[in-house]
């Protein structure tokens, strides 16, 4: 059979246009392998952190994350954004993902294209998106390469974002504004703080969490010289304000790693050449600060988890006695009828009728040790020493340098200690004082668990986790003549007598910090949430 040469040539070129077609399928899906590759941590990225905890892990940390960041720039977010900050996990539409505008079921209230909808000026919500630094640019004043680090700074709605300002995160109790998200600003119920905060929705709570947890890790070298903002911590470690840190602790626990946060990890990893280490392993955050689930460690009984030399209070108005507030190791102290002019080793604080008090401490307290000496005139006497509240010892003072410590106070959990002076008029200084760790069952939750009665099967807390402080109560209620609320250390938060008195099924209960609570009917013990 014969075939001309057309026939010859239009067979040739289709066997070559078959073999480039086929090695071109071949190359796209190298190309795009090698891409999924690079989207991934690398082979050993973490090895170097493999067995640390505690300060150590976060410090190995630090540096693996620290090589390969490339700085873009500040203006270089908007390019970032149209990878790292694209929804594809809820309306899936090409369109920007705001964590101050998504919502997770329903539709969204306004959505944004990027790098068209751009700020811009804007008066109102949904005018336009920006960049949100979610730790607040001004507390590094504005420096690189923090103020370009895709991995904390997200795009968010340019009123929302303007409302949030600079102020922390946490709990909100009344709001004086409201998102169309849900998204709150208003006064703090977090232990620990009463200023103003900022409280996202349910479902970003985890974000925010983890992108505060990857700021105090990467740039934790720098955290001495920059304002801590009443959320940032002064010193490498913990490298949080305590109340803040129990705050995110709770909120990392409460929303998981999302495959959205995943999605923005690869895409910010491609973009800026490092990864948040939390999204990538969560079990990180317990590892380094202890925390309510996923195999977090505590620090060891015996460690100290509190060490005050009193090097940093204030320095003005010295010799006058005045209330005296500053920050040290993630403490915020403040001393009342103090003055700072007087020495022991070296700095100390000189308490006249008033106390020093501790913000909110994670881990509990074991053995107090503080040194004291009477100073001027006077006679000897001591302190009381508070914890939560409730005396746990006294510490003596005399005209000598005296170093007291206070044993086996075991509690667990969060701790605010007191040590108040006894006298109306004897001057105290007090340096270098410490408390070590406790994470075993403490005295109070003991006493309190012999107390208290088992019998749940009648009665039942529903729904369970409650909102809008109130709690429902299933079963026989007319007869209960108390209701007492207790947290897990075994402090009563609130009384109420004949709480059912109005055949109501409720009980409206005071703001409580997100945690686990006791709510106790007489002789029976219910469990429940607050989030």
């Amino acid at each position: 059979m014969k075939f001309n040469n057309s026939v010859i040539f239009y067979s040739l070129i289709c066997t070559i246009l078959t073999k480039i077609y086929i090695d071109m399928k071949k190359t796209l899906f190298i190309l795009a392998f090698a891409g999924l590759a690079k989207a991934q941590a690398p082979a050993g990225y973490y090895n170097s952190a493999n067995g640390l905890t505690g300060a150590s892990l976060k410090t190995a940390l630090s540096s693996i994350i620290t090589s390969g960041h490339q700085d873009k720039g500040y203006g270089g977010l908007w390019t970032g954004y149209k990878t790292t900050d694209i929804d594809k996990n809820y309306e899936n539409d090409g369109s920007i993902l705001d964590i101050y505008s998504e919502k997770p079921v329903g539709t969204d209230p306004y959505k944004y294209t990027p790098e068209t909808n751009q700020c811009g000026t804007y008066s109102v919500e949904g005018n336009c998106y920006n960049r949100e630094h979610i730790v607040p640019q001004s507390l590094f004043n504005e420096s690189s390469p923090m103020v370009s680090d895709i991995h904390f700074i997200r795009a968010t709605d340019g009123k929302v974002n303007g409302m949030r300002s600079n102020y922390p995160f946490g709990k909100v109790g009344t709001a004086t504004f409201t998102s169309k998200n849900g998204s709150k600003l208003g006064n703090s119920v977090s232990s620990g703080y009463a200023g103003t905060v900022f409280e996202p929705i349910d479902e970003f709570k985890g974000d925010v969490a983890r992108m505060i947890f990857y700021f105090v890790t990467r740039y934790q070298s720098k955290l001495s010289s920059f304002s801590t903002g009443n959320m940032l911590g002064s010193s490498t470690f913990p490298g949080l304000q305590t109340w803040e840190l129990n705050v995110l602790l709770a909120w990392h626990a409460q929303d998981p790693v999302s495959q959205a946060e995943i999605n923005r990890n690869n895409a910010s990893y491609t973009y800026q050449g490092n990864r948040n280490p939390f999204i990538d392993n969560p079990n990180y955050v317990n590892q380094i600060w202890g925390g309510s689930s996923g195999g977090g460690t505590t620090p060891n009984p015996g460690t100290n988890c509190v060490n005050e030399t009193f090097e940093t209070i204030p320095t003005a108005n010295t010799a006058s006695y005045s209330t005296r507030t500053w920050s040290n190791g993630g403490i915020n102290w403040t001393a009342t009828d103090a003055r700072t002019d007087q020495t022991i080793s070296t700095k100390a604080i000189t308490i006249r009728s008033g106390s020093l008090t501790s913000s909110s401490s994670a881990n509990g307290i074991g053995s107090l040790t503080v040194t004291t000496q009477l100073k001027f005139s006077g006679s000897n006497g001591t302190f009381n020493v508070k914890v939560n509240g409730t005396t746990v010892g006294t510490i003596p003072y005399n005209t000598n340098a005296t170093t007291t410590t206070i044993s086996n106070i075991n509690l667990s959990g969060n701790v605010v200690v007191t040590l108040e002076n006894t006298s109306s008029s004897n001057r105290v200084a007090l340096d270098n004082l410490s408390w070590t760790c406790y994470s075993g069952t403490s005295k109070q939750s003991q006493t309190f668990s012999s107390e208290l009665g088992s019998d749940q099967k009648e009665l039942q807390v529903y729904p369970n986790p409650i909102s809008n402080n109130e709690i429902f109560v299933k079963g026989n209620t007319q007869n209960i003549m108390k209701a007492e609320i207790y947290n897990l250390q075994g402090k009563v938060m609130q009384t109420i007598d004949q709480p059912f008195k109005n055949s109501r099924n409720s009980i409206t209960i005071k703001n409580l910090e997100q945690g686990i609570y006791l709510l106790k009917l007489d002789g029976s013990t219910l469990k429940f949430i607050v989030k």
